[in-house]
């Protein structure tokens, strides 16, 4: 389900979707040249909480991508690079964080994809409360578990797990067609004039 996006740029996706289910662009990756795609496995966490993201950890097959929001709060760590490193060994697929996490010299090390809102010296406590596996909101985007997740430099994607095989069918088609229209319109500049007169006619 999930091969089809993994040579998909999140613009194409995004394109595929009319702009929708992107997550803020404060959550950004660790390494820009980090690309994701997998299957959510979402973590509701209390703000300074990060114990359910061990749970999440368990319940992960090789390839999700666990998706945390601790509501934006960057004041306590939801992990660090102990734990993302058990990540990495359990062949997870990355982490997006709607928070913050810490040690991040390290987790660049690590070489395991991470978008993340902050960073912070202060560790997460484990005092229970979170959730796994249940829909969490982002910004204006809710992710269903089993969502697929779509991340590079320009940011994440939410793909609804029922719309999996349209979306990546949409997305391929625009890379197509805007492959053909930069070569048709890079050819001289009486294209580029042409595919501008074309696109501003269309704004009357």
């Amino acid at each position: 389900m999930t091969e089809r996006f993994q040579q998909l740029p999140t613009t194409a996706v995004s394109d595929a979707l009319k702009g929708r289910n992107h997550l803020p662009s404060t959550i950004k990756p660790l390494n820009e040249a980090h690309h994701i795609a997998g299957k959510a496995v979402t973590v509701k966490l209390p703000i300074y909480e990060n114990g359910a993201v061990m749970a999440a950890m368990l319940e992960a097959q090789p390839g999700d991508i666990l998706v945390v929001d601790i509501e934006g709060n960057t004041s306590r760590a939801v992990a660090g690079d102990f734990v993302i490193g058990m990540m990495q060994k359990l062949d997870i697929g990355g982490l997006v964080v709607n928070g913050a996490i810490r040690d991040k010299e390290a987790v660049l090390a690590l070489d395991f994809p991470v978008f993340v809102t902050g960073i912070t010296p202060a560790a997460g406590v484990k005092n229970g409360g979170g959730k796994v596996n249940v829909p969490i909101t982002i910004g204006a985007t809710t992710i269903q578990p089993g969502d697929i997740v779509v991340g590079d430099r320009d940011g994440v994607v939410i793909v609804p797990k029922e719309a999996v095989e349209e979306v990546a069918t949409r997305a391929q088609d625009k890379m197509a067609k805007d492959e053909e229209r930069e070569r048709t319109v890079s050819a001289s500049r009486e294209s580029i004039v042409a595919h501008l007169t074309e696109v501003t006619a269309r704004l009357d």
